[in-house]
């Protein structure tokens, strides 16, 4: 009789806490105001796995960071263009705490992954001073040990060198930190971004660094898409090679990077890293503007900017992502920016390297092409590449996907080139891509589609 009262007791007490949970999770998103959306999302998570659901919404929490987490900044307002100079998009980044546009920067871009490796490892062996390195995902393939040894050997040679790696976008070698130990050695500084096992309950798991940043002696900057792994780089052609971006900046706009990479680097390590107290001087003539986005920026500026692009757009919108999964003001704008008579394209590869993913975009790319936008898919591989170009205005690279999970929950860093020679490179590049696409949604069966809006309705929470 005694052991029935205590499963009882049991059962009844694991009723209650479960009952307390469900209810501290539904405090919590009103708290917080949550998009409707992802309100849905995640209540529909709680109905079908509550046991689940639950400890999932404590772990991810917040998209905003909290006191005690890593502090909200701000970009210096320096060597900014006058406001009666800048444009449309320039301003509303301004008005969201951005720093404005710099003039005087050399600007170019890579989307062959044996040019963009050799460009790194030539940086790599002529930097002087310091090299400073940000990376979502680092491999220990051949082109992550290249890359490690090439560190390794300026370190040797006295040259400050700062690796800095996503926890979980590189989990096996955060997990196994074997092919790091010749690096540490020769003097290198390796961190993982909000490492888990170290500071399990005082990192958002769900907030990942995505940002790619190579800075050399504080005056050149790599970025873009691209990851350290022979799927987007090395030193000889590879016929499964991703399609990617990669881009080059001398001049004062490197200023802007160094404040990112230090702001990264001072939360994760333990060593601070000081800021130089002067910009880089002019190397070029196109006017550029570092746009970071994630949870230590006080807004969604970067989100604004593209909404603010796409309702100002005359003559085009054309999008370059792997992943599209943008909320309804995004779908409606695009859809609305069509029906003015925009070009609105979006390419994107006919299958990426996620089934999840694929499923949660199909839903919104077949909304698109009922409407009439141009939907081209491209069937030769991966593109991994982001990239937009807005009329003849300006072009957008960077680590941002079009999709929330870039624009609302990871650490991200664009940059919007206001230059004619860009913008016309830029579309060099992704007419080729449109000449291999096939423009149009092909029907799917209904399996397929049943999944397609099943994982569009939990799309919030990807």
């Amino acid at each position: 009789m005694s052991e029935n009262v205590f499963y009882f007791i049991l059962v009844q007490s694991t009723a209650i806490m479960s009952g307390i949970l469900v209810l501290g999770v539904l405090g919590h998103m009103v708290y917080q105001r949550r998009e409707p959306p992802s309100m849905i999302a995640w209540l529909l998570a709680i109905i079908l796995l509550p046991y689940l659901a639950v400890p999932l919404y404590f772990i991810f929490r917040s998209r905003k960071l909290k006191r005690r987490e890593k502090t909200v900044f701000k970009l210096a307002k320096k060597g900014e263009i006058p406001d009666q100079d800048a444009t449309r998009i320039d301003m509303v980044l301004r008005n969201n705490g951005i720093a404005g546009a710099t003039r005087g920067n050399r600007f170019f871009f890579y989307t062959d992954g044996v040019k963009a490796y050799n460009i790194i490892m030539e940086q790599i062996s002529s930097a002087r001073q310091s090299i400073l390195i940000s990376t979502y995902v680092l491999r220990p393939d051949n082109v992550g040990r290249n890359i490690l040894a090439a560190l390794t050997e300026k370190a040797e040679s006295g040259i400050q060198v700062k690796l800095l790696i996503d926890c979980i976008g590189s989990l096996p070698l955060y997990l196994y930190q074997l092919p790091l130990r010749k690096l540490k050695k020769a003097g290198g500084q390796v961190a993982f971004y909000m490492p888990l096992l170290t500071r399990p309950f005082q990192n958002y798991i769900n907030l990942r660094n995505h940002r790619k940043i190579f800075i050399f002696d504080d005056k050149t900057v790599l970025s873009g898409g691209m990851n350290i792994t022979r799927e987007y780089i090395g030193p000889s052609p590879c016929r499964n090679r991703w399609q990617d971006l990669l881009f080059f900046i001398q001049g004062p706009a490197v200023f802007h990077y160094l404040e990112i990479f230090t702001a990264d680097w001072n939360h994760t390590a333990s060593d601070k890293l000081a800021l130089p107290d002067f910009m880089p001087a002019a190397a070029g003539d196109t006017n550029i503007q570092v746009v970071p986005s994630g949870p230590d920026i006080q807004n969604d500026a970067l989100y604004e900017a593209l909404l603010s692009a796409v309702f100002s757009a005359q003559e085009r919108i054309w999008i370059v992502t792997p992943y599209f999964v943008p909320d309804k003001s995004l779908m409606q704008a695009l859809v609305i920016a069509c029906h003015r008579g925009v070009d609105v394209r979006l390419i994107t590869p006919s299958s990426s390297n996620h089934l999840v993913a694929d499923l949660s975009r199909s839903g919104f790319m077949r909304d698109l092409d009922s409407k009439g936008v141009k939907v081209c898919l491209y069937p030769h591989g991966m593109i991994h590449a982001k990239a937009i170009l807005y009329d003849r205005r300006g072009v957008i690279m960077g680590s941002a996907n079009f999709d929330q999970r870039s624009l609302f929950l990871n650490y991200e860093v664009v940059s919007f080139a206001y230059s004619r020679v860009i913008i016309d490179q830029c579309e060099e590049w992704m007419a080729q891509l449109l000449d291999n696409c096939e423009c149009h949604m092909p029907a799917a069966a209904r399996w397929r589609r049943l999944s397609e809006n099943f994982m569009s309705v939990f799309a919030p929470l990807l």
